[in-house]
């Protein structure tokens, strides 16, 4: 409550006296205002006191336990993601579709532009938790971030090795060049475990590694001949140099910790009710996402949130990263070996970190054991 108590004038009569104006300012900004004109100033802070009381008694005898529930309630919670793609949707669709809300986990999600720049916001707390890939959430971990991993949500990726018209097996695939965005980033890590599974060592066989640009500018320097070989993992890209007559030598599954969510650790220390309700909520955005009666919304959702008009194209993507999708989301030790394995020579602090003190499964750990994963699929239609 202000309390304004000034002397006016008359406007119609040229008389003065003193008006109080009693000012109750509630949470949502509106104020309540009452004149009484040309009273005397002790009766004028009698009224003022009075009013003050009553309001004063009536929000305590309307909610005598208020302070009490707000000091309970958690407090609003940016759930941080870096990049534009399909494999967000099940996210998306916790937010959209209200199970954050449903599970009392009060989350709001922000695009935070890059993984470097997520991972720098969740090392000095201005966010709790993200979604990222795992070679940042791995990278910030080992440059000294207090962060966990509590889930992958995809464990795996489904990538395509393509090279030039004429190109017949891998073995050709010997001293030739494959086209990269940047050297540690994610096609530089499918690249590396693409040839490592097709049992090539580009030391060994002589297979340069050559920084072109993005995708489109990949797929443009496999066209004019820049480089021989290119590691996608997006059919949108593939298909349209297969259209085009240059070949898919091989599919691969490869073992890498995608989708990774990262928490810092004083929430899971302070708030682990919060961590497992978050990823309640999540589950059930990816039972939401996989029930084929949902389709309509998953794929609207998409195309509005990566803002992308072919309908088809986004057929095709959500087809493809549902594959990847872990029901159940259990932090990939062998997914995170894997970037280990190849970052290390690039950063000597991951070199020396053990990726298992990063891992906290507990929380995915009890929702797998308690049963609430397996109801949550099944009250979905699927098995």
């Amino acid at each position: 409550m202000i309390i304004d108590s000034r002397r006016s004038q008359n406007r119609e009569s040229g008389q003065s006296g003193i008006v109080c104006h009693c000012h109750l300012k509630f949470v949502s900004g509106n104020k309540v205002g009452i004149a009484y004109p040309r009273i005397t100033e002790t009766m004028q802070r009698f009224c003022c006191l009075t009013i003050y009381l009553s309001f004063a008694l009536a929000v305590y005898l309307l909610f005598p336990c208020m302070p009490a529930q707000a000091a309970s309630a958690p407090a609003k919670i940016f759930f941080a993601y870096g990049t534009l793609s399909a494999r967000l949707v099940p996210f998306w669709i916790a937010e959209e579709q209200g199970f954050f809300k449903k599970y009392g986990a009060p989350a709001e999600l922000v695009f935070v532009r890059g993984a470097s720049t997520l991972m720098a916001a969740l090392a000095s707390g201005d966010v709790p938790i993200g979604v990222t890939g795992g070679t940042p959430a791995l990278g910030g971990a080992a440059a000294g971030a207090d962060v966990a991993i509590v889930a992958n949500v995809a464990n795996r990726v489904n990538v395509e090795v393509m090279a030039r018209p004429g190109t017949k097996s891998v073995n050709e695939l010997r001293g030739k060049r494959f086209g990269l965005q940047s050297f540690g980033g994610t096609t530089w890590l499918y690249t590396m475990l693409a040839l490592d599974q097709l049992g090539l060592d580009p030391a060994r066989d002589n297979i340069r590694l050559l920084v072109v640009g993005d995708q489109n500018t990949l797929n443009r320097a496999l066209e004019t001949g820049t480089i021989d070989g290119l590691v996608l993992s997006t059919s949108v890209f593939s298909r349209a140099l297969k259209e085009k007559g240059f070949p898919t030598l091989s599919e691969l599954k490869l073992a890498i910790a995608g989708m990774t969510i990262v928490v810092r650790k004083t929430l899971i220390q302070q708030q682990p009710a919060v961590v497992e309700n978050l990823l309640k909520a999540q589950i059930e955005g990816l039972a939401f996402t996989l029930s084929p009666r949902n389709k309509a919304t998953v794929l609207d959702t998409i195309k509005r949130r990566i803002k992308v008009s072919n309908l088809d194209l986004v057929e095709q993507d959500f087809k493809e990263v549902a594959q990847e999708f872990e029901r159940k989301p259990y932090p990939s030790l062998d997914g995170l070996n894997n970037i280990q394995r190849l970052m290390k020579g690039q950063n000597s602090k991951l070199a020396q970190l053990k990726v298992e003190d990063v891992i906290d499964d507990r929380f995915v750990r009890k929702l797998d054991e308690s049963g609430f994963i397996e109801q949550m699929y099944a009250s979905y239609g699927l098995k």
